[in-house]
Parts: C-alpha cells; sequence; structure tokens
C-alpha cells in the first residue's frame, strides 16, 4: 500500500532504510491502516537503538492507545514477524497476532496465516508457555491443532471452565479471536484497546448466550450442593482452577444483555458462596464473590446490586464485607451509565395484611416499615404477629430493607448521572415519590426549558435542573422554595455548588490550579476517592509512590477529569494537591482537551468533587491539629483555616443566610464575606465558613473546639460531606451562650 510520509518514514526507520534524525519520531498522525502495516516492522526491531528504537517505541504507544486496522498483507506480515527470531528470542506476544486477526476487517487469509500459527502453536506448547490460553486456542484453529492444543488445556482446568473450551472447540478461528479478545484481562504492552463493539458482536452469538446460563446454573447448583451437605466444604475451594474466570464471563455477558432469568440466579448463587454451610467465618469462594462483583461494576444493574448487597449482609468475613462495601461505592455510581436499566425500582406503597393488622412499607420520603391496626398505626410490631408470624415479619423487614438499600441506588444513580450529554428516560420514575423532592426541567418549545417541582407525567423532553443552567435569580428562587417547605431533597440540588472556568483557567489552557497547593490528609482522602467512584493508587515513601493522580469517568465514558497530587516525604501520611486535568475520548484513545472545550457540567461537577476532597480532607479543617502537626506546615494550616471561602463554602454561606433567621440566637449573629460572626457575653467569635475554626475578638486568638453535635434541632436545606454546615451551627449556638460553657478545655482558652 502507498504510505503517507510520515508513515514511510518511522518504517525506513525501523527497516534501517532512514536516516537518522534528533527529533523523535511521531507515529499519531498516520491513518489506522497505516500503523497496522507499521506493527509487524516494530515487532521486528532488536536493540540497536536509535531512530530505529525510538520509532519502535512510537508506533508502539499508538498501537496501545488507538485501534489499528490491519490489511490481509499487513496480517501475514504480522505472524510473519512472530515467528521470525523466535528460537532466539524465546517467546512471541499471540495477542498481537490475534489481534491483528479480528482487526482485518477484508477478512484475513487464513490459508496463509496456517504454517506461521503452526510454529506459533507448536513452539508455545514445548515451552508449555499456556498463559494466554484463548489466543492459543485462535492460533489452533488457524493451525489444525485443536486437540493437541485442547488436552493440554483441559489438565489444567475444572469442569466449568472444561465446558467453556469444549465450546470453543467448535468454532472457527476468527470466532476464537474474537472471543479471546473479550476475556484478555491484562493487555500486553503492545495490545490495542478493546474493540469498541466486542461486547454487542459476542451477545450476538447465540450458542454463547445458551451457554451463559448453563453455566451459571451449573454453578449454582454446586453452591447449593455444598450447603446441602452432598459436596464436602472447604473454604474457598468450591470452584476449580479456571471456573472463576468463566463464571465472570458468563455473567458480564447476560448482565450486558439484561437476561430476564439473571436476577434470581445471581442472588441465590451470590447468597451461596459469601456465607459457610456451617459456623465458620470462611465462605465458599471469595474468587467468584468477588469475580462477580467486577462484572456488576461493568454492566450494573439494581437486581445485581440488591444482590451483592444481600451478599455482603450474609457474610460472616469482616474483610470480605469491608471489601465488597468499596465495590459498592463504585458500582451504585455506574448505574446511571447504564440508562435502561437505571430506574427499574421498587416505588409507592406495598401493604400486607398480617393476621389481624397490616404491614405499610412507605417510601414516601425515608423507606419505612410500619404496622396498623384498622386505622391506627401502632408503635412497634404488635406482640402477636411476632409470635404467631416470626417468618413473614423477617421477611417484611427484609423487603424494607432492601427497598431502603434500592432507593439509595437510584439517588446516586440519578446524581451521578447529572452531568451526562444524553437525558436519560426519566419517564420511567413517574410515580416514585422521591421525584416529588426533585426540581425538573421540561422542554416547553425547541430550546426553550421550564423548571418545575416533581415529575408528574411529562409528554415532554425532560431532564434534571442543575442551577449551573440556570440564573442566579432562577436559583435563589428556587432555594427560598426548598427552605420555606422544608423540603429535604434526595441529593444536593437546589444549594448546588457551581463551579464556572475562571480567566485564569483560561489562560493556563489545558489545567486548573483552583485547588492546588493544599496539604491534605492522603489517608483520608484516598477513602473520599473511592467513595466518589475516583480510581487512584496509595502513595507513599517508595519507588513510584511519589506523585499520583485520581481519575474519574463521566457522561458515560466520553470524559474523563484527573486531579494530580503528590507526596510529601518529609511528612508521613500528607500529600499536596495539585493540579486539574480533563481528557475527551477519541478514536479509542484519551486526549488532553482545552478547558474551554469542556462541557459545562462535566467541568463543574468534576471540581465540585474536587472542592469536596479538599474541603474535607485540607489540614485547614482539623481544629486540633495545631497540636500534632509537623512546625514546618503550621503557616500553612493558619492560611488555609482562614483563607478566601470556596464555591462549597458560599453555598453554605448562602444556607445560613436564610438559616439564622429562623434561630433563637439570630439577633447575636452577623454573616461577613468569610465569617459567621457570633456575640457572646464574654467575647465575639468569628466562625469561618470554609473550615469551621474560630477566632475571638479581639486579637484574634485561636479557639479550638472539636465538635460534640448539640444546639437546636433545625432543618437544614441539605446533608453535606463531613457536616460542616451542621458543625458551625452547632458552634455558634455553643459560643452565643458563652458563659453556659462548662468543658474545661474551653473555659480556659475563653480566659487566656
Amino acid at each position: 500500500m502507498r504510505l503517507s510520509p510520515q508513515a514511510r518514514h518511522l518504517l525506513d526507520l525501523m527497516t534501517g532504510a532512514g536516516k537518522d534524525h534528533e527529533e523523535w519520531p511521531d507515529a499519531s498522525q498516520v491513518s489506522a491502516v497505516e500503523l497496522g502495516t507499521l506493527i509487524p516492522a516494530a515487532y521486528r526491531v532488536g536493540k540497536q537503538g536509535g531512530g530505529a528504537m525510538s520509532a519502535r517505541f512510537s508506533t508502539e504507544e499508538q498501537a496501545r492507545q488507538r485501534q489499528p486496522l490491519f490489511t490481509p498483507e499487513a496480517c501475514v506480515d504480522m505472524f510473519d514477524a512472530l515467528v521470525e527470531g523466535l528460537q532466539t528470542r524465546k517467546w512471541a506476544d499471540l495477542c498481537v497476532g490475534i489481534g491483528a486477526l479480528v482487526r482485518c476487517p477484508a477478512g484475513a487469509p487464513l490459508e496463509r496465516l496456517a504454517d506461521p500459527a503452526r510454529v506459533l502453536v507448536g513452539f508455545l506448547l514445548r515451552e508449555n508457555r499456556l498463559d494466554t490460553p484463548f489466543f492459543l486456542l485462535a492460533a489452533a484453529g488457524l493451525a489444525g491443532l485443536d486437540m493437541e492444543v485442547a488436552a493440554r488445556l483441559i489438565e489444567r482446568r475444572g469442569p466449568i471452565a472444561v465446558a467453556e473450551v469444549e465450546l470453543l472447540l467448535g468454532w472457527g478461528a476468527e470466532r476464537r479471536a474474537l472471543y479471546a479478545e473479550s476475556v484478555q484481562e491484562e493487555r500486553s504492552y503492545t495490545s490495542s484497546p478493546p474493540l469498541p463493539d466486542l461486547r454487542e458482536r459476542l451477545a450476538g452469538l447465540s450458542d454463547y448466550v445458551a451457554f451463559t446460563q448453563a453455566t451459571l446454573e451449573a454453578a449454582e447448583a454446586r453452591v447449593a450442593a455444598i450447603h446441602a451437605g452432598q459436596i464436602p466444604y472447604r473454604a474457598d475451594k468450591a470452584f476449580e482452577d479456571g471456573e472463576k474466570e468463566t463464571i465472570g464471563r458468563a455473567v458480564r455477558l447476560a448482565l450486558f444483555r439484561d437476561e430476564p432469568w439473571l436476577p434470581g440466579l445471581l442472588r441465590r448463587l451470590l447468597r451461596g458462596v459469601s456465607v459457610a454451610p456451617t459456623q465458620a467465618r470462611t465462605l465458599p469462594s471469595q474468587g467468584v464473590l468477588f469475580e462477580v462483583a467486577r462484572a456488576v461494576e461493568d454492566h450494573p444493574t439494581p437486581e445485581a446490586i440488591s444482590a451483592l448487597r444481600a451478599a455482603r449482609q450474609a457474610t460472616r468475613h469482616a474483610g470480605v464485607s469491608k471489601q465488597l462495601d468499596r465495590m459498592l461505592k463504585r458500582i451504585e455510581p455506574a448505574l446511571a451509565d447504564r440508562v435502561e436499566v437505571a430506574f427499574r425500582l421498587p416505588d409507592g406503597r406495598v401493604r400486607q395484611a398480617v393476621g389481624e393488622h397490616t404491614a405499610v412499607i412507605s417510601t414516601e420520603g425515608e423507606v419505612e416499615l410500619s404496622w396498623w391496626h384498622g386505622d391506627r398505626r401502632l408503635k412497634s410490631v404488635p406482640a402477636a404477629v411476632r409470635r404467631e408470624h416470626a417468618d413473614e415479619v423477617k421477611r417484611l423487614r427484609e423487603l424494607a430493607r432492601r427497598v431502603r438499600q434500592q432507593q439509595a441506588t437510584l439517588v446516586r444513580a440519578l446524581e451521578a448521572g447529572y452531568a451526562s450529554e444524553n437525558a436519560p428516560p426519566y419517564r420511567q420514575l413517574a410515580g416514585q415519590p422521591l421525584t416529588d423532592r426533585l426540581i425538573w426541567e421540561f422542554e416547553v418549545s425547541p430550546g426553550v426549558w421550564r423548571s418545575e417541582l416533581g415529575l408528574g407525567l411529562p409528554d415532554m423532553p425532560v431532564r434534571l435542573w442543575h442551577p449551573a443552567r440556570a440564573s442566579p435569580e432562577e436559583v435563589r428562587a428556587w432555594r427560598e422554595v426548598v427552605q420555606d417547605k422544608e423540603l429535604r431533597q434526595p441529593f444536593k440540588q437546589a444549594f448546588r455548588e457551581v463551579y464556572l472556568l475562571t480567566p485564569a483557567e483560561e489562560a493556563t489552557g489545558i489545567y486548573s490550579n483552583r485547588f492546588g497547593g493544599h496539604v491534605v490528609d492522603h489517608r483520608k482522602l484516598y477513602a473520599l476517592f473511592k467513595q466518589r467512584g475516583w480510581r487512584a493508587d496509595y502513595l507513599g515513601p517508595w519507588d513510584g509512590g511519589r506523585s499520583g493522580e485520581a481519575r474519574r469517568v463521566l457522561t458515560g465514558g466520553r470524559w474523563r477529569a484527573e486531579f494530580h497530587h503528590e507526596y510529601l516525604s518529609h511528612d508521613e501520611g500528607y500529600a499536596v494537591t495539585d493540579q486539574v486535568r480533563f481528557h475527551r475520548l477519541t478514536e479509542g484513545a484519551w486526549h488532553p482537551a482545552p478547558l474551554t472545550e469542556v462541557p459545562r457540567l462535566v467541568f463543574s461537577e468534576a471540581m465540585r468533587d474536587v472542592d469536596l476532597f479538599v474541603a474535607v480532607t485540607s489540614i485547614a479543617t482539623d481544629p486540633e491539629w495545631t497540636d500534632r502537626g509537623p512546625d514546618r506546615l503550621r503557616d500553612h494550616w493558619r492560611t488555609g483555616s482562614f483563607g478566601p471561602l470556596p464555591p462549597s463554602a458560599e453555598v453554605r454561606r448562602d444556607a445560613l443566610s436564610r438559616l439564622l433567621g429562623r434561630t433563637t440566637i439570630a439577633g447575636r449573629c452577623t454573616l461577613t464575606d468569610r465569617f459567621l460572626v457570633v456575640r457572646g457575653d464574654l467575647r465575639t467569635y468569628k466562625i469561618h465558613l470554609g473550615s469551621g475554626n474560630i477566632l475571638m475578638d479581639p486579637n484574634d486568638a485561636y479557639l479550638c473546639i472539636v465538635p460534640r453535635g448539640g444546639g437546636d434541632q433545625l432543618f437544614l436545606p441539605f446533608e453535606e460531606d463531613g457536616g460542616m454546615l451542621s458543625v458551625i451551627l452547632s458552634k455558634a449556638f455553643l459560643l452565643a451562650a458563652d458563659t453556659a460553657i462548662t468543658d474545661p478545655s474551653i473555659t480556659h482558652q475563653l480566659r487566656d
């Protein structure tokens, strides 16, 4: 094929036909077909260095980021390159060869691949290199060596995994290659990203779909036999080699297809693998439990999440329950990316007659199980019901618990989908009580949206209202409504923070320093990353542990936010925050994006999370930090404790301006730009609206008060992570009556 000048230059460098240049060769501009032509040449490059090695590295980097395309000739060349030097090199990356086979749109010339495939398979069998079994099976299909390969693989696998191998033996080489692509969890250093339509193509294979159901039925039957005593129980040994992965693949496809037979089967399987048939704290298979959880994270459904929560409740293993808690915090927000299933949750009210009484599960407001005798509500479960219908009481309590969990899942999915570029099918939520507490927008004419409280039965396009799309006047009006109605919204909506691009960020181009330079508690920060669905490595004083970046994917995988931070090596347990950057997914690869091109809601929601990270974990918000932190960071603590307010604190200030007039201490309080000023009888106090820390007049002496609750029971329009609004109010109530304080840890500071 005719190559562009850039591709020809790279090929000449790798084949020794070109001269080295001082500049680094760049493969980013070559086409996908040209990239497929260059990969075999890159594979042939040895360790000679110079321009050839630079061209190889550049080509391989592009292969890892993009989807190359192979002509039939390039596909044959790829297999020839794998064979050349095999006896000296002693290895061959089958993943690259089989990857070329599935990326050959015109169809690979299978007869021309038979001889090199035979050489590769024979070599790998002799060397006992069986670590990529499905790629090996695909190559065996090309080479005509099915029986030889199958015999070696079956030796090492349990019966459920053997059935998977037997299924593939009935397929041709190209279908096997497609399957091998789907199961490759660890991409080799030259592998391309997974094919974007891979799951759809597998979902169309009817025999594999039938196999997934048979696989999970076999797994559930084995676990049931263990619990029935028909198979001896051995901790974590319910499944043999390879079976865990086979089960995980079956669950992934069934979840992807949203199979109607899956929910009940999955609940029974997960319950069975999570608890021992004895009173032991072990379980039949941690591996299968976590493999299914990872599958649910990839393709969540409400029923699968409910099944995982039931397993978490059942297990007696403390470590397993903690790990499931961490995984569920990532899984629930991921449900927002599956809008077709996200809102399939119970709604309304459940009424159940139990003897002469009635049990009611209400989902209006907080999910609640109540008991009634006629029209009279009872304070607790009637004694007769407890005595005569104990199993029914247990079932109803479990149902209420599940409804409560599913509503929490729905709330997380709604909030996580805030930045979605395409509005989810909110009509499915009509009738859900929680929608009455949310603000919605209806497109009354093209491009014209009207906001209303409650969803109703919309017959027009609808989306969740977001303050970033509203005028300041409209935002103020909705905050008044929420406050006046004492409306507890399922998540922070009317009082939600908005983060707009600043001139400084426009000037920096591709990064924001808005939240850079804060010293934070790294342990808390890492825990909060996981809670909010960001992925990050734990930092520490080891090689590669000095700097990191937390990542969150938004809008169904089209945008990614990165929050950079660095470990403070001289102060164990602390980190310092750095830039926020955004990447856009284009042609299968992530590319840095100018901040001016990031959608407004994507930018605002990502920056809101980063603000939360800093606000909750900064040393500035710890009132006791000055007594235990390193001396060299104390100036930083004081600057951060009383500095300018971030958007989260500005929203807190707005809420306080509405709340204070309803309190008994309103006459003693004044709001300034950064502080709630409280006049006591002994002193006047300034409570910082960002950190909650306190300065006392007349000399701005620091007052340390560790929050312990208390104060008036006051309606708050939102509940924050870290509860800073509650903390500030409780301190204000305490200090307004400072003569009544008896705690010696506080009174001695007031006298100093």
